[in-house]
């Protein structure tokens, strides 16, 4: 079973003006079920087993790691899977989409369905009655959320820490729809605080995080290194991940754990933590999208990122 209960390693990077920061190495999980889309996977295929669900159904966009782990799962576990994906006009010439984006090729080669809806109706995929019609086009389905993101996933994110992690002072994270980081607050120990490092523009994440956890006043969001929003980058960026990969070996993906990096190097430059403090960071995956984003650099010409 691939969802057996994996510890991932922590690796020593750097010591900066007193600082000590390591990285819990989250993406070597699993080659195609990576970083916290394996922590979220993890509880909502054993409930869908335990349902006898024979069909996964999730949304995402054309470049989604969710989309591909999701794709992967079903494979591995004899799920027939559907994905709902954001741009009607990726479904009009499938064969060329396919061609083109290496995500959805990926997920296909997995035996994954595809609807494209416009991104208008993508906005209601959460409303009941958006729900209701997709059970009635397909039949009896598990729904798994939008980047997976559920109280299953958030179960599975508790399990990122562990009591070795217990020595580290900051636990930090990047946030999309911010089930790794809820999983993570409900890990902390007393003397812990997690910090969040926000990939899209805007506070709501807050509100969202503060519904499932009302009482936990341990953690914050960091919002000013999202450069410009979700996968949005620029020069400063790509040079931060490339001489980051150069310098440890290590490759981050740009929409998240690289803006996240980012952010814990610029705060221990602006010395924001006391001189003593050790910071956990997680590696949450996502390599895959690299591909995707150097082509769009590409168009660009921006430098590729290694």
């Amino acid at each position: 079973m691939v969802f057996k209960n994996i510890v991932s390693k922590n690796e020593f990077l750097y010591t900066k003006n007193g600082i000590s920061v390591y990285l819990k190495r989250e993406d070597l999980l699993h080659p195609y079920i990576s970083g916290n889309k394996f922590r979220k996977l993890k509880y909502n295929i054993l409930e869908a087993q335990k349902e006898e669900h024979k069909t996964l159904l999730t949304f995402g966009g054309a470049h989604s790691n969710h989309i591909s782990a999701v794709a992967y799962a079903g494979k591995l576990y004899n799920f027939k899977t559907i994905g709902i994906i954001r741009g009607e006009e990726l479904g009009m010439v499938i064969e060329n989409t396919l061609e083109q984006n290496t995500t959805l090729k990926f997920a296909a080669s997995c035996g994954m369905k595809f609807k494209f809806i416009t991104r208008s109706n993508y906005r209601n995929k959460n409303e009941e009655s958006f729900i209701s019609n997709l059970k009635k086009e397909f039949g009896t389905v598990y729904i798994i959320p939008e980047g997976g993101t559920n109280k299953l996933a958030i179960k599975g994110c508790q399990e990122i820490l562990t009591s070795e992690d217990e020595k580290f002072d900051y636990i930090c994270t990047s946030v999309g729809t911010g089930g790794t980081l809820t999983g993570v607050i409900n890990s902390l120990k007393h003397n812990q605080k997690a910090i969040g490092f926000s990939s899209l523009k805007g506070d709501f994440l807050k509100t969202e995080i503060n519904k499932l956890i009302p009482n936990n006043t341990n953690w914050n969001i960091q919002l000013n290194y999202h450069f410009g929003g979700f996968a949005k980058i620029n020069i400063e960026l790509i040079t931060f991940i490339n001489k980051f990969n150069e310098k440890y070996n290590i490759a981050l993906d740009p929409i998240y754990t690289g803006k996240m990096m980012f952010g814990i190097n610029d705060l221990i430059e602006q010395k924001v933590f006391k001189k003593g403090t050790n910071i956990l960071a997680i590696h949450t995956g996502g390599l895959q999208g690299i591909h995707a984003m150097n082509k769009k650099l590409t168009k660009k010409g921006l430098p590729q990122i290694a």
